[in-house]
C-alpha cells in the first residue's frame, strides 16, 4: 500500500521517513514545506538524505510560506540548516528536480485506493489542496500529523512549533473536515532518546552508520545540552503511530487553532469532553513508549547496517 509524507526534513523527519521505509508501506511521494529551515534549505535538506539512503520514491517542493503572517524557522534551535549534529553532515548532492507539490499531491488523490499521508512540520501544503481542491482532499482516508499541544507548547508557551509556523494552515484542516490524527507534544514527550542510544548506531558497521549517528546525536544534544537527561523522539513517535497504530490509542476530541494573540497565537485547543463540543478529529491519547523505542532505534540501527 502506497502512502505519502509531508515534511520540513530535519533528522527526526528522516527518521520518522526511514521507520516508514522500514514498515510494510510503499512510499508514493513525499513533498517539502518551510519549516525546521527555509525551503531552499529543506531542499538541500532532501537531496542529501535521498542521495545518503538511496530514496528512490519521487520528492516535490511544496510552499516556502504560510498562508498568512511572517515566515517561521526552527533555527534558533535546530541551527542554519536545521540538522544539528556531533560530526557528520548530509553529503552535498546535485539539486533535486524541480517538481511541484501541490499538482503532484492532487495527481496522487485522484488515483484509486486508500490515500493516508504523514505530516512532519506545518500543514500548508495539505491546506493549499483543501482550499483550492476541496474534491481531492475530501479523498484522505487519514492525515497523521506530528503537532500541535494538548497541555503547552515549544515555541511559545502556548504552541508547538508546526501549529505556530501555520496555525492558519491547520485550522483549513480542520476546517475542511479532513480525517486529522493529531500527535502531539505530550505523546511524544514519553518517547525519549538518551545520548548512549546512538552508540549501537555507530558500530553497526554500514556506509552511514557514523552519519546516523553523529545526526542523532546532534539531535539528542538539544535536550542534554540545556541540562537534560533525553530527547523527545518527535516527528518518529508520529512514524510509528503511522504505521503501528496498535501502539498508539487514539481519542476522538474536538480540535481548534488560536490564531490571534502574541502570546496565544498557534495554541491547540482540545477539548475531548463530547457533552461540550462536536468532536472534529482524534488525538494520540497514549503510546506504548518502549515498544515505540524498539521500533525507533531498530529503523536507524537497521540503515546504518547497510
Amino acid at each position: 500500500m502506497g502512502v505519502w509524507i509531508d515534511t520540513d526534513m530535519g533528522f527526526d523527519d528522516i527518521a520518522a521517513i526511514l521507520v516508514v521505509v522500514q514498515s510494510e508501506f510503499d512510499i508514493d511521494g513525499v513533498s517539502l514545506v518551510f519549516g525546521n529551515t527555509p525551503l531552499p534549505q529543506v531542499r538541500v535538506n532532501a537531496a542529501g538524505a535521498a542521495s545518503a539512503f538511496g530514496w528512490k520514491f519521487p520528492i516535490h517542493t511544496g510552499r516556502a510560506m504560510p498562508v498568512l503572517g511572517k515566515l517561521e524557522t526552527a533555527q534558533a534551535i535546530l541551527g542554519e540548516t536545521g540538522i544539528p549534529t556531533s560530526g557528520k553532515s548530509l553529503p552535498k548532492a546535485a539539486a533535486l528536480a524541480d517538481s511541484d507539490a501541490f499538482a503532484a499531491l492532487c495527481r496522487w488523490l485522484e488515483r484509486q485506493g486508500q490515500h493516508r499521508i504523514l505530516a512532519l512540520g506545518p500543514l500548508t501544503n495539505i491546506a493549499a489542496v483543501a482550499l483550492a481542491r476541496p474534491d481531492l482532499a475530501a479523498r484522505i482516508t487519514e492525515l497523521v500529523w506530528m503537532g500541535g499541544g494538548v497541555t503547552s507548547g515549544n515555541h511559545t508557551a502556548s504552541a508547538e512549533f508546526n501549529a505556530l509556523a501555520d496555525p492558519e494552515a491547520l485550522s483549513i484542516v480542520v476546517a475542511h473536515g479532513l480525517p486529522l490524527r493529531m500527535v502531539d507534544l505530550d505523546l511524544c514527550r514519553k518517547v525519549l532518546a538518551r545520548p548512549e542510544d546512538a552508540e549501537p548506531i555507530r558500530h553497526a558497521g554500514g556506509a552511514n552508520a557514523e552519519l546516523i549517528a553523529d545526526m542523532f546525536s546532534g539531535y539528542i544534544r538539544i535536550s542534554t545540552s540545556r541540562g537534560r537527561p533525553a530527547m523527545a523522539i518527535y516527528d518518529p513517535s508520529a512514524a510509528v503511530a503511522f504505521v503501528a497504530p496498535d501502539v498508539v490509542s487514539f481519542r476522538p476530541a474536538r480540535i481548534d487553532v488560536e490564531l490571534q494573540g502574541a502570546l496565544t497565537r498557534g495554541r491547540t485547543v482540545v477539548e475531548t469532553r463530547a457533552t461540550h463540543a462536536t468532536f472534529n478529529a482524534q488525538f494520540a491519547a497514549d503510546i506504548d513508549a518502549d515498544m515505540a523505542r524498539v521500533i525507533i532505534l531498530a529503523a536507524l540501527v537497521n540503515e546504518a547496517r547497510k
